[in-house]
């Protein structure tokens, strides 16, 4: 099957590695691969069915000044991920928006945040709009280790996802991609069967909820923001880290601050206080000169691989699968 394409310039360039980089759950992700020739290639269940999409710079007009994209997709839902692409990699992002978080970074007087601005200009915030698709990785890292989290991860997706349309259907090939499981599949899993993934009973059941309310989780996606985190407050373990790790990749909210997280405020305070250790109070009150734009301010300090000095050794991976 031939895939459906479409080509389209962002109003601001776009890195599709550091802006896509955020939905990828480790090396091993099956449902997200960056290729060489600069091309991302991510696995979705979309409203209509499977899809998966291909993002590819283009810079084929002389002289053009923003890099245009092409994209590509394949599968049932190829039509929504298509048309969808632009808002995925933030294209239509306001042009004033560097300028305006530029100057509060001038403002606040902080030469290391303009420098990160300077250096990863193509960082975009974009929305997925497929809610239980963050939700359920989000709920999978809750007080684990990364490494922990993106081996369930990954379990998850490859016991129980199924095989991405793409162009290795025509070509007799291996699918490059997994698209994750189906909402009925995770909620129609017993709990013990999440146990051999590395998941316990409570992180178990709580995707077991989400998935039960799929309809219900996908619908926040097109409610206002305070709404639509209310609503996803109102699920089990859904806390403010996990809502706010949800709203920065489903609704693209620029402003989401993962508070309660194990590593962040720490790497915030030594990236613009140089204060080696830091509470949520602080990382807060530090973020607050750039209220709006707080998301990007982070997505920056993690794009320089700014992290705080350690204290000690890490904590050692565990697993549940022995139990």
């Amino acid at each position: 099957m031939e895939p459906l394409e479409r080509r389209f310039v962002p109003s601001l360039p776009v890195d599709l590695r550091l802006t896509l980089g955020i939905h990828r759950r480790g090396p091993g992700d099956p449902t997200l691969r960056f290729s060489r020739d600069g091309s991302a290639w991510r696995a979705s269940r979309t409203p209509e069915g499977p899809a998966t999409l291909r993002l590819v710079p283009d810079r084929r007009e002389a002289g053009e000044a923003i890099s245009a994209i092409r994209a590509q997709a394949w599968g049932p839902g190829a039509a929504w991920a298509i048309e969808q692409a632009p808002e995925l990699v933030g294209a239509d992002e306001d042009p004033a928006t560097p300028a305006e978080l530029a100057a509060r970074v001038v403002a606040a007087g902080h030469p290391l945040l303009a420098t990160l601005l300077a250096r990863y200009q193509g960082i975009r915030i974009g929305r997925t709009r497929r809610v239980l698709e963050a939700l359920v990785p989000a709920i999978i890292e809750q007080k684990v280790t990364g490494d922990e989290a993106r081996a369930a991860f990954v379990a998850v997706v490859r016991r129980h996802g199924e095989p991405a349309p793409g162009p290795w259907e025509a070509e007799g090939r291996p699918a490059l991609l997994r698209v994750p499981p189906a909402p009925e599949v995770l909620a129609g899993l017993p709990g013990y069967a999440y146990h051999p993934l590395g998941l316990e009973r409570r992180r178990a059941d709580a995707i077991r909820a989400a998935a039960a309310r799929a309809d219900r989780v996908e619908e926040c996606a097109d409610l206002p923001l305070a709404d639509a985190y209310a609503r996803l407050r109102a699920l089990p373990l859904v806390g403010p880290w996990t809502a706010a790790e949800v709203g920065l990749r489903a609704f693209g909210d620029p402003d989401a601050v993962s508070v309660v997280d194990f590593h962040l405020a720490h790497a915030v305070c030594w990236a613009l206080a140089r204060e080696e250790r830091g509470s949520d109070e602080r990382m807060l009150e530090l973020l607050a000169p750039y209220a709006g734009h707080r998301a990007r301010v982070v997505r920056l300090i993690e794009a320089g691989g700014i992290r705080a000095p350690r204290r000690g050794p890490r904590m050692e991976p565990r697993s549940i699968t022995r139990i």
